[in-house]
């Protein structure tokens, strides 16, 4: 392989791995993808290849399409629910300071919890469509289908998503203000605080990938969630030791929405996302299955965190 076609490669590597992870829901296994797909640009007879955006961009897909149709993504949970992979803000899956607003609302937790429901080619043409604006025409030849297929299946797909709440975005500032607020009203032990922070239709979900102990179903409602936050933040000596120790606990931006997260030893234990609708909290979810946050701790690891909202829990 020459240096002009790795370098061909590695100019579409992040936008491979954007369109990976919107399909996988999982950002070490969007990675794994990509790199198969440079296995394939490599094996491949690359003279006769026109355009190598359309090439790598099909051959990406269809391994996408691959790994959910042969069950390599694993969905089911005896412990909680399942929960798409978290992702710092800033990291190229998540699309960049530059992206669209559809790229950035394509990759928030609630549209990634949404994308579930979809089978795989539904699930393509979705994401091709949506986030990166792919005509029926691309997408038909990205598929190999019709471009009369990929219509009919890009309106199932909308049918089985829904209608979408538009959730807001928030910068590091406004999620440092989000966290602490939420932090200092889960620690009062006082219900009618965390109640005022969330949406009366606000839901709480967690993923402990089935074996760390989390929210074990989902929750409905301010008052419910409340009351259970409110017994989940009062510190014990049982859940230090489920998360390795007393965690210094961070204010961060995960997925577009504000977060907390636990770090022992320079290592995330746990991350809980607050998404927000019209200012308040609609949904809480939390991740405490380190194979799901291992992305998400080599990212932390790599930045300069800034002053921990609590230095010990």
């Amino acid at each position: 392989m020459t240096a002009r076609e790795v370098e061909l490669f590695e100019a579409a590597r992040h936008r491979l791995g954007a369109i990976a992870y919107r399909l996988l829901g999982s950002a070490s296994e969007a990675e794994d993808a990509v790199q198969d797909a440079f296995l394939r640009w490599e094996a491949a007879d690359r003279a006769g290849i026109r355009s190598p955006e359309a090439w790598l961009t099909k051959a990406l897909t269809n391994l996408c399409l691959d790994r959910l149709s042969s069950g390599r993504v694993r969905r089911e949970r005896s412990f909680g629910q399942w929960l798409p992979e978290p992702v710092l803000d800033g990291d190229p899956l998540l699309g960049g300071p530059a992206a669209t607003a559809e790229l950035h609302e394509s990759v928030s937790l609630a549209v990634l919890v949404l994308l579930e429901r979809l089978k795989p080619v539904e699930r393509a043409v979705y994401v091709l469509r949506e986030a990166f604006s792919h005509s029926h025409r691309e997408i038909a030849r990205i598929l190999d289908i019709t471009e009369a297929a990929s219509q009919q299946h890009l309106h199932r797909a909308r049918e089985r998503i829904g209608e979408v709440r538009r959730e807001d975005r928030v910068d590091a500032a406004a999620a440092r203000a989000v966290a602490e607020a939420f932090l200092d009203a889960a620690a009062s032990g006082r219900t009618e605080r965390l109640v005022a922070l969330l949406r009366d239709d606000a839901t709480a979900t967690g993923d402990g990938g089935g074996t760390v102990p989390t929210i074990p179903y989902e929750y409905v409602g301010a008052e419910r969630i409340a009351s259970y936050l409110r017994a989940a933040y009062k510190p014990t000596p049982g859940k230090r030791r489920l998360l390795g120790g007393a965690p210094a606990v961070h204010a961060a931006v995960v997925n577009g929405s504000p977060a907390l997260v636990a770090v022992v030893d320079d290592h995330v234990a746990g991350v809980m996302a607050l998404s927000l609708v019209e200012g308040r909290i609609a949904a809480v979810r939390t991740f405490a299955d380190p194979a799901k946050l291992a992305y998400l701790d080599r990212q932390w690891r790599s930045r300069a965190a800034e002053a921990p909202l609590v230095e010990s829990w």
